[in-house]
């Protein structure tokens, strides 16, 4: 095999075409079909010039790839090569096409076997990526196929080539390449004889694609979250609670954070006062102070260009007292959510139903979701927000002892794992002497990740002292969670048996 000393990419010129015409007559010997003329290439370059591209071996070309825009609705029509091509004349060619589209993509037999024509795709999805189209297709031959037409059909001979049964080199190296088939297209090629003119339309994803919007400005893919690990501690009334409250959004906020986590009844402090009464009767008075502070944070969340996740209040929903909490978006917006299942506690000693509102909430950071608590431990949950594109699970949690926070400490770790998302915690520390059935506090809050490459061998992105009042500011970026949804080491979301077990919303 002939040394190489140079391997590199160029941008395809019309003074290369008498190298590529030598390339084209070695890749496709006796298919005149694939063979360009001059001035079919310098339309292409001059339409497209970004698309073409050539692969160099020691300054002789050796590799070349062509492509213009599509439509991405073409991925979903019956089409042919001419089609695409405009019989050669590349007249429909998509200049704000938001599909890549190859055209050809061939390497000189010599260089075979050497993974130059991975380099090509690598190229194209580099370029999909920095044009932000939605992805690549194109019609993919199947060579062999001529072997096997006598004894099936296009589909029963590419399960064959999917089940290893049969080694298609060009079916294959489009599997490995992350290429997914999309659908058999019938006369694709006229005269290719070896796939009996037809071809397997291959489609690749770019998981980076952002869907232009009329709004200034780009979703944000690096988030910053600021974590409040709040201590309990006795405040003479709300202005006091909440003047601590906007002390940790102005150190939060000066890290020019996007979102801000507070703990689980963060405001259990102002029933101190009503300690002569019941539980179930000082949960209620607590209940009375919830509408305030959801305006006052709401209020903070724009002063400070900060969204809120308030942790979680009691309040009355339909006459039900329920456990439930806000998301103040920094443009003045509030959504609220509501903890599903309450504990055994909460329902003996304080008279508190569970509610039904699940959901997912888009914010100018991408979309979350909002589990308090006890509801963390309930699988069903967050697979749900899951499946609704959640990115981020925030969990404002309240546990008194050690044993209670690894139940959900531990259940929150496994929803970054299972669910290929983050995870954040926030809890409280100290003591309330003064507040029957809130006594002792225990948390440390984290942040959670899955478990591959791109993150934290362990999965913890970030992790507060225990039982220590502090904020902890941690940056996530969303676009590692689109890189493992489709090329992790293990996909936890794609790999689900949906045959044989389901999961829907009554």
């Amino acid at each position: 095999m002939e040394t190489i000393d140079n391997v590199e990419l160029a941008y395809l010129s019309g003074d290369d075409y008498q190298a590529l015409k030598t390339l084209m007559n070695q890749a496709y010997p006796g298919m005149q079909s694939l063979h360009w003329k001059k001035e079919e290439i310098e339309t292409l370059i001059g339409m497209f010039p970004a698309g073409q591209v050539v692969l160099k071996v020691n300054n002789e070309i050796a590799g070349c790839a062509l492509s213009v825009l599509q439509d991405y609705s073409i991925t979903d029509k019956r089409h042919t090569y001419n089609d695409i091509t405009g019989n050669d004349s590349f007249n429909t060619h998509k200049k704000e096409g938001e599909l890549l589209y190859g055209i050809d993509i061939f390497i000189s037999p010599k260089y075979r076997g050497l993974r130059l024509g991975r380099r090509l795709y690598d190229f194209r999805k580099e370029l999909c990526e920095e044009l932000n189209l939605r992805g690549i297709a194109f019609g993919a031959r199947m060579p062999l196929y001529h072997q096997h037409a006598d004894k099936l059909s296009p589909l029963q001979y590419l399960e064959k080539v999917r089940q290893k049964e049969i080694h298609d080199p060009v079916i294959n190296f489009q599997f490995s390449n992350d290429f997914h088939v999309k659908k058999i297209l019938r006369n694709y090629l006229e005269g290719d004889k070896e796939s009996q003119d037809h071809a397997v339309l291959m489609e690749w994803n770019n998981v980076y694609y952002e869907k232009p919007s009329d709004s200034p400005g780009n979703r944000k893919r690096v988030i910053r979250i600021g974590i409040v690990q709040w201590q309990m501690r006795g405040y003479k009334d709300l202005n006091e609670l909440m003047d601590q409250a906007e002390y940790f959004l102005d150190s939060i906020s000066g890290y020019r954070s996007d979102f801000a986590l507070f703990p689980e009844f963060f405001n259990a402090p102002l029933m101190a006062q009503y300690n002569d009464l019941s539980e179930a009767e000082a949960i209620r008075k607590l209940a009375e102070y919830t509408n305030d502070i959801v305006d006052r944070f709401s209020q903070l969340a724009v002063s400070y260009n900060i969204n809120i996740i308030t942790g979680s209040m009691p309040q009355f929903i339909d006459g039900k007292l329920r456990n439930v909490g806000y998301l103040c978006h920094r443009d003045g917006n509030r959504d609220y959510f509501e903890k599903i299942h309450v504990t055994p506690d909460e329902a003996r000693v304080w008279g508190m139903e569970g509610g039904s509102k699940l959901q997912t909430y888009d914010t100018d950071c991408g979309r979350i979701g909002v589990l308090i608590c006890y509801d963390v431990e309930f699988p069903e949950l967050s697979r749900l927000l899951a499946d609704d594109g959640m990115d981020i699970l925030f969990v404002p949690f309240l546990t008194d002892t050690q044993n209670g926070y690894s139940r959900v400490r531990n259940t929150a770790q496994a929803r970054a794992i299972e669910n290929e998302c983050y995870v954040v915690i926030a809890g409280s520390v100290g003591n309330l002497p003064k507040v029957s059935n809130m006594d002792i506090q225990y948390a440390q809050s984290m942040v959670f990740t899955p478990c591959d490459f791109a993150f934290p061998s362990n999965g913890i992105k970030a992790e507060a002292t225990p039982n220590t009042e502090m904020i902890l500011v941690v940056d996530v970026d969303i676009d590692l969670l689109r890189e493992l949804n489709e090329f992790g080491a293990v996909r936890n979301l794609k790999d689900r048996r949906k045959d044989i077990y389901s999961l829907k919303r009554v």
